[in-house]
Formats: structure tokens, sequence, C-alpha cells
């Protein structure tokens, strides 16, 4: 049974309207439930969103019978929590048994006030989203911003697009280290395997592994060496390759070693067994992609085109990103593209995969114009210049700033020196303000695993960012009010002590 909210309220519930801030506050988490209390106190705006999240219910599971599952309500309110403020699950988990506004926002009255979240039941729950869901949502949120700023629904979309890198949750990758994370996963599945059907082949899995990190440690301490000794250097360069011998061998001995455990396994073994095994199978051909590679590139003198290589055997995405940056040389993660507008909240966005910018800026301006029509120009970067780009973009938008790369035309030169190009091409600056404070609230480093947890992290932190700017810009409006309110009144009172002393 699932509900986006309860039917009725409980003794002791303070209506989520009802609920009060400190607005001299400045951190992010009263500016983010300012934004979602605005989101259930607005008909219209409360409606749609909740539409929205009855998407992410299976068609299989009723709203009325069953057991009772977490209300949607509050699956949006701490995913987008742990999002805008960069916390892992066992913060977010302390905070939603302990924080008192927060339990309010969530809609736990005195009744229910004991009510104890579980670590797994919030991680199972947040991940039941999915970035088609929570760009519906962002649509949504984005157009109500609109609206509390006072904008008519026709009013026109100047945007900004560029793109940034958001790191997956890897180490730095060698091929060597690459190998003995697929062997310590393949040990450690096939001794689970054997102990859980009584075979006794992996029964010493501990020393086996220790003894394939042993030879990796050896490798390490040899190529640590900084002696300019020719004579030392080819002697350690033999040493170096023997070591690498050493390992692959000790490795290629373990592998055939569990292709004969796993020959033992009768095929009328459960579906979870199955599945281990092919989990299995998918680390060993890691392990034999990486032996293939430190044999080509150690011993037979090869160089290992790019394409080939993989970073990580866990988070299979992860790409080798070089943008040229002073101090970072290289980044492990995905590009992720984003489009503001002229008031910082995020139109859209797109994750990367093995695309370049100038791949990217078409779908980019296509997708958003379907979700806010109004948008009629846009500013990049030179990297996402092409001709063919240059071509299509001028004929959606009526304002397009897009630098040529490399050397300018006299017709170029034209229209890049106008004041116009100028002007807007100065104020492209802003979008890097969205791009800092996404990376500030979550989006430095994704935790969260796969393809489809990357897209989902990405997702809800773009999600989290523009229902804080929401709450920020009623947090703004609400302490103007307060001080004309008292203002009136320190004025009211003045006159009349004036008018009292005149009587006097």
């Amino acid at each position: 049974m699932r509900k986006v909210i309860p039917d009725q309220m409980t003794i002791g519930e303070i209506d989520i309207s009802n609920v009060e801030f400190d607005l001299n506050c400045r951190d992010e988490i009263p500016q983010l439930m300012l934004g979602l209390q605005y989101i259930y106190d607005t008909p219209e705006v409360r409606r749609q969103v909740f539409e929205v999240l009855k998407k992410i219910v299976s068609e299989n599971i009723s709203a009325d019978n069953g057991r009772p599952g977490m209300h949607l309500w509050r699956i949006l309110v701490l995913g987008t929590l742990r999002l805008n403020c960069n916390w892992d699950f066992d913060k977010l988990h302390d905070i939603a048994n302990n924080h008192k506004t927060l339990r309010q926002i969530l809609g736990h009255g005195l009744i229910d006030d004991d009510y104890y979240y579980a670590l797994q039941t919030l991680k199972d729950n947040v991940s039941l989203f999915t970035p088609e869901v929570l760009k519906e949502i962002n649509r949504i949120v984005v157009k109500a911003g609109h609206q509390l700023m006072g904008k008519s629904p026709d009013a026109k979309i100047q945007g900004k697009c560029d793109s940034f890198v958001v790191e997956t949750n890897v180490h730095y990758p060698t091929d060597i280290n690459l190998l003995l994370d697929a062997m310590r996963k393949v040990i450690m599945l096939i001794a689970q395997l054997c102990l859980s059907i009584q075979l006794s082949d992996w029964r010493q899995n501990g020393y086996n592994f220790i003894k394939i990190k042993s030879l990796f440690r050896n490798i390490q301490k040899l190529k640590r060496s900084t002696s300019k000794d020719e004579t030392k250097q080819a002697k350690r360069n033999e040493l170096i390759i023997q070591a690498h011998q050493a390992y692959i061998n000790l490795s290629v001995a373990y592998l055939e070693k569990v292709e004969a455990t796993l020959a033992k396994i009768p095929a009328s073994e459960s579906i979870e067994k199955q599945d281990k095994i092919q989990e299995i199978q998918r680390y060993m051909k890691h392990a034999r992609r990486q032996i293939d590679q430190i044999e080509r590139r150690v011993i037979a003198g090869e160089d290992i085109p790019h394409n080939e290589k993989v970073f990580s055997i866990f988070e299979e995405h992860t790409e080798w990103i070089s943008k040229g940056k002073a101090g970072v040389p290289q980044e492990l993660g995905l590009r992720v593209c984003v489009l503001t507008d002229n008031d910082g909240f995020i139109l859209h966005h797109q994750v990367m995969e093995k695309q370049t910018d100038d791949k990217v800026a078409v779908p980019m301006i296509e997708t958003t114009q379907a979700d806010f029509p109004e948008l009629n120009g846009c500013s990049f970067d030179k990297g996402f210049h092409s001709p063919a780009n240059k071509q299509d973009l001028s004929e959606r938008l009526d304002k397009l700033v897009l630098p040529k790369k490399g050397k300018l035309s006299a017709a170029d030169k034209q229209v890049e020196f106008s004041e116009e190009f100028v002007h807007t091409r100065r104020k492209h600056s802003a979008i890097e303000s969205a791009i800092n404070a996404l990376e500030n609230h979550g989006l430095d480093r994704c935790p969260d695993h796969g393809i489809d947890g990357f897209k989902r992290y990405v997702a809800l932190a773009v999600l989290a960012r523009n229902i804080q700017m929401l709450g920020h810009l009623i947090q703004q409006k609400e302490r103007k009010r307060r001080k004309r309110c008292e203002r009136y009144r320190l004025t009211w009172e003045r006159n009349r002590f004036r008018a009292a002393e005149a009587v006097a």
C-alpha cells in the first residue's frame, strides 16, 4: 500500500503549511524545507507533483490495500535533503529520526512521534526514483519558481549551457590494482558460494588472497626505486617484469581453480546461486582482460589503446576525462551538461556517456524547448561549437552566442566583436555559480552504484538545488515583508507618542 501523503492528520500533527522556520538562518536545510512547504501549500503545484510521484510506484501495488509503505511525500523530502546537504545515508538516517522540524515537514504528529526510520528503508525508498520522474518534478518546480518571481508565462528565457565532471566513487586505476580488485571479488564470491553448498575447495580463501596481494605489493615496491645508475635500472626493470609475471601466473592459476570449482556445481541449483555464478564469471572476465593488458604492456612492451581500458571494475561507466584545468590533470567520472536560465534555475541536464560537448548542444536545446518553449536564446562555450551546431541552433534560437574555435574570419569577427555578443558572452560565466552550487551540494562525487544510480543521483541533485532556490526566494520575500511590517509598526508607535505629547 502506497500513498503520497496520509488522507487524515493525526492527533498533535502540525499541518505542513503551518510549520515555522528561522528566516535568519543561512543554512540550506531551512531553505530546502521552505521550498518543499511552498510545493505542498500551492494547490496546483502540489497536485502536479503528487501526480508525478505516483509514477514511482509499480502499477501492481494498490494505494489502499496491503502492507503500508513509506509515503511518497516523505521519500521526496528525504531524497532531496540527502543531496542538498551532501549527506550519506547514515547522516540522513540520524537526522530523519531526530530533527524536530524535519519530522514536522514529513508529517509526524504526537501519535507517531516515535516513528523510527530504518537505514535500509531509506536506501530502498530513495532508490525508487527514476531520472524521468525527477526531471518531470524539476520542470514543475522551475515553472513554480518563475511564477513566484512574477514572470509572465510568455516571458522569454535566455539560457546558459555548460558541462562539468561528476566523479564516480573509484580509486585511481592501474592495470595491476584493477586485477587485484577482480581477484579479490572472485575469491570472496567463490568462497561464499562453496560455503553455501558445502564444498571445501576454498577453505583457505583468506590465505589465497594474501598471496596475491603480497605479489602486488612487491611490484609497487620495485616501481618506487629512483636510482639513476643504468646497471641498477636494467636489473630493476628485469625484476619488475619477473614480479609481474609471477603476479599473472598466480592469478591465472586461481582462475583455473575457480573454473574447476564452478564445473562441480550442478545446473539445478537455485536462481540465487545461479546469479552468484554469473557475478563470479563477470569478475573473472575483468581479471582476464587485465591479465592480457599487463602481459601486453609490461612483458611485450605494447601501448594499450585508450578505448580498450576500463577504469573501474565496479563502476564500469567511469571515464578518464582530461579538461586541461590547472592542477587537475584528470578526473574519473562522467560529464554532466546543464542549462540554466537568467535566474539560476536549472532547466535541463544530461549525463554524457562517451560524448563531448559538441555532441549534446542541439539535443540540450531541443529537450529544453520541449519543456520551456519560451527559451529563445542561449550562450555556450567554444567546446560546443561545430559548423553543423551553429547552423542548427541558429534556426532554433533568436539569440545564439556560440564562439567559434580557432582563427576567426572577417565575418566571424564582426559577429563575435559586436556589442550584444560580447555583453551576453560576459554574462555566460554566471553558469559557473550554478555548477559550483551543485558541486557543493552533492555533485562533486557520486557515491551511488551503477549508471542508473549515477543518473538518479544527478537528477535528484538538480531537483534539490532548484527547490532550495525556490525556498531562498520565499525566505527573502518573507524577510522583506517582516522588515516592512516592523518599519510600519515603529512609525505608528512614534506617531502615536508624538500625538500623545501634543495633547499633553
